[in-house]
Order: structure tokens, then sequence, then C-alpha cells
């Protein structure tokens, strides 16, 4: 275990997010409590309210995480030496969402809770992290796709960014929403997130291809 403060603080404020994290990938959001993620590190309940007040906050926090790890893959996308064509970007960039999982659960599901039970500044924190993964999808765009225009770069975080908040839903479905479709007469056609992302993406920067 680090030594010193502020090294302790990051070390524990680190091992609550992926006791929260762990925890997300069986249970559901409203179902997890603190006493249920403090059960799951290595010091006291509640020492966990000197780091985080709600649940929310911790959520929150590792939605910020998420999205710092995918600002991380798209520089990694970035500093690509070769031109990229579309279709090789697209399936790149589908191929990193398709890591983030967690990320894109928690935004289609659980967003407006996280952000309205947290304090400011640690939504402020979260929304630095979600700006410098748009920041780096934008240089992405930039490098690859140089006949884009401003204009065009913002067309396509327009539609891209929105589009992400529904892909999760159409990547999951519990039996009871299978039961339903199935009695509703819809087809439910079970897609991972690469199948959903990477045709919609080039499709959105074919015209744009070199």
């Amino acid at each position: 275990m680090p030594k010193g403060s502020e090294a302790l603080t990051q070390y524990r404020k680190e091992e609550i997010i992926d006791a929260c994290a762990s925890l997300y990938e069986t249970m559901g959001f409203k179902d997890i409590t603190i006493r249920d993620i403090g059960e799951k590190t290595s010091f006291t309940r509640t020492s966990i309210y000197n780091y985080f007040q709600t649940k929310e906050e911790i959520f929150l926090a590792l939605l910020r995480r998420e999205h710092e790890r995918w600002r991380e893959d798209l520089d990694a996308i970035a500093r690509w030496d070769a031109p990229m064509p579309a279709e090789q970007f697209a399936a790149l960039l589908s191929h990193a969402l398709e890591k983030r999982g967690c990320m894109l659960k928690l935004m289609s599901m659980n967003l407006d809770d996280m952000e309205c039970c947290s304090r400011l500044e640690n939504l402020v924190d979260f929304k630095k992290a979600y700006a410098a993964a748009i920041r780096a999808l934008v240089r992405c765009l930039e490098k690859f796709f140089p006949s884009m225009s401003a204009d065009d770069i913002q067309g396509f975080l327009y539609a891209f960014l929105p589009f992400l908040f529904g892909v999760y839903p159409y990547t999951r479905h519990t039996d009871k929403q299978k039961a339903a479709m199935e009695r509703a007469g819809i087809r439910c056609a079970g897609c991972s997130v690469f199948e959903i992302v990477q045709p919609f993406v080039l499709k959105m920067l074919r015209p744009f291809d070199r």
C-alpha cells in the first residue's frame, strides 16, 4: 500500500471504484449500496465517506475513469503514422468502444442519477474527462480525414455522441425483455458493440475518405 496522504487517498479511491465496478458487473445500479461497496474494500465502510458522499459519486468517478481510458485508446489511434481509410478507423474506434461496456451502460442507464446526486466539483471532474475524450476523437478526425471542415466534424459529433447513449440497450436484453418483444412480434437480434458502431461510423465517414 502506498505511503503518504495523497498517494494513500488516490489508492483508496481506486479501490472503492474497483469495488463498485466489480459489483456493477452482476448487480443493478439501484441495488448496489455503500455497504456492498464497503464490504469489497480493505477498510471500513464508514471510511468511504472520507472520499465520496454518495454511491452516485462513486459511480460518477467510475464513469470518469472509463472516459479517461477511452481517451487513452483514442490517443493511441491518433499516433498512427500511416494514412487510415474510413473502414480501418471505424473498426479501431468500434474495438475501442467494445472495451468500454461499463461506460456505455452507465451513460445509457444511470447518467441522470449520478449527475443529480453528486457534488458540483465531482461533476466538473467528470465533464473534464468527457471533454478530453471528445477532443481526442476530434484530433483523430482532423488527422485522418483532412477534408472534413469544422462544421463536418461538429456534425459528426452531434450524430455520434447521442448515438452512443443508445448502443448498450441494443447489446443487452434481459429474459423478460426478450419475452415481451417476442409477444409483441419484435425481432430480437443480438448485436455486439462492434456490429452496431462500425457500420454507423463507416457510413458517416465514407464521404470524407481519401
